[in-house]
């Protein structure tokens, strides 16, 4: 099909720089102990599997780059979404330590808490969180598994599908008439005057930023997975990586410093022209809020604000950034669903061809193009955060459901 050329904003990082390495500022938020405790939990957990990586050698031939791999995050535990990785974890962790210092119940495994040998104790407790749809998902999913209560805030963008799937899984919904960022801060007031445990994925509306932490170190598993599907166990030249608060791109961007140092790719950071709060972060060198309504049909990126934990990473180890109309996003979907000449076609939602999206606009625009360096022996990988998270988004946009094109794989 043929590819719709789109205006791309770009800012390059001039903080940045692979030589520099990963420092002790950053390591204090996310390193590679933490990563092995979290790749460790995570990989024991009912229904793991490594998610796919996913060749697309049409669309890289249109682009004029060497390859081109989409993670596919729609796989994720069922819940279509690379939040499952964090959420949850952080949920766990939180009920562990809980168990400890309420309890003096010392060592309690996962394991034991999906057998509900803790249930009594952890029943008390409720976890909360803001959400545009998929962290929320995640939470909700983590409070199931593991025995507690889930209190899960909306702001008014999100879809009522999104709502229904989060409900269905046994979470409260309250609802904020307000942005993002609005229904983050009040989730954070309500869970201190209540007494319950905040699992936020940034720290833009207060709290105890050990939570984030846990939710940012779950996402490395997939970073780790990634590195370990990439052929002759060569390293992509770029990464190109949804926005949101951040934290998905700090964990890319601090896993791939640390695991490959110098020859860590190019992390490219994509937002909605909407919410390109990281955009105009990078570009004043300081967190600087996006401004507007925030909605956007990336609505899993619906934020403006960065996560201020997230920050010191995306400061120094993300390269660039680049803010995309809507309409790019809906194009992309199109374009993974339909195929390019013999691709397999892919389910990705509104957020997850956000990557592609930025990798189609920066291929077609000559300055944008040299500027990224990208070129014939480029290998890019795009992080497909999520799968048809919202249905019938899904099939109003590319015409099928996302069952339909899955069966024509």
């Amino acid at each position: 099909m043929q590819l719709e050329k789109y205006p791309a904003r770009h800012v390059h990082n001039s903080n940045a720089d692979a030589r520099r390495g990963y420092g002790d500022v950053e390591r204090q938020i996310l390193n590679l102990a933490a990563f092995e405790d979290a790749w460790s939990e995570i990989r024991s957990w009912p229904g793991y599997a490594v998610t796919p990586l996913v060749s697309l050698p049409g669309l890289a031939g249109e682009l004029g780059i060497s390859a081109l791999y989409q993670k596919d995050e729609g796989k994720r535990f069922g819940l279509m979404s690379f939040k499952a990785l964090g959420g949850a974890f952080a949920v766990l962790r939180l009920l562990q330590q809980y168990l400890c210092d309420e309890h003096g119940i010392d060592g309690a495994t996962s394991a034991d808490c999906l057998k509900g040998l803790h249930r009594d104790v952890t029943r008390k407790v409720t976890v909360a969180t803001a959400t545009d749809g998929n962290h929320g998902r995640s939470v909700a999913w983590g409070a199931s598994m593991f025995g507690c209560r889930c209190k899960i805030y909306l702001h008014r963008h999100v879809s009522d599908s999104r709502e229904r799937e989060i409900a269905k899984i046994g979470a409260e919904i309250v609802r904020v008439n307000g942005t993002y960022d609005d229904s983050v801060r009040r989730c954070a007031a309500d869970a201190d005057r209540n007494g319950w445990k905040l699992v936020a994925d940034t720290t833009s509306g207060g709290g105890n930023p050990s939570a984030p932490k846990l939710v940012m170190q779950g996402y490395t598993v997939m970073v780790q997975e990634i590195i370990d599907q990439m052929p002759s166990g060569q390293p992509p030249t770029h990464v190109f990586v949804p926005g949101g608060v951040g934290g998905l791109a700090a964990a890319v961007a601090a896993h791939m410093s640390e695991r490959l140092a110098e020859r860590r790719p190019r992390i490219v950071v994509v937002e909605p022209d909407n919410a390109d709060c990281i955009l105009r972060s990078i570009m004043a060198d300081a967190l600087t809020p996006a401004e507007g309504d925030l909605d956007t049909f990336m609505s899993c990126l619906s934020a403006g604000e960065v996560s201020p934990l997230a920050w010191p990473i995306l400061r120094t180890q993300i390269d660039d950034a680049l803010a995309l109309p809507d309409a790019a996003a809906e194009d992309a979907m199109r374009v993974l669903a339909h195929g390019v000449a013999d691709d397999t076609p892919m389910v990705s939602g509104e957020s997850g061809a956000a990557a592609v999206a930025g990798v189609i606009a920066a291929s077609l625009d000559p300055a944008l193009r040299d500027a990224l360096r990208l070129g014939e022996t480029s290998v890019v990988v795009t992080i497909g955060s999520e799968g048809a998270t919202d249905a019938e988004t899904y099939e109003r946009v590319v015409g099928k459901t996302a069952r339909q094109i899955e069966a024509a794989a």
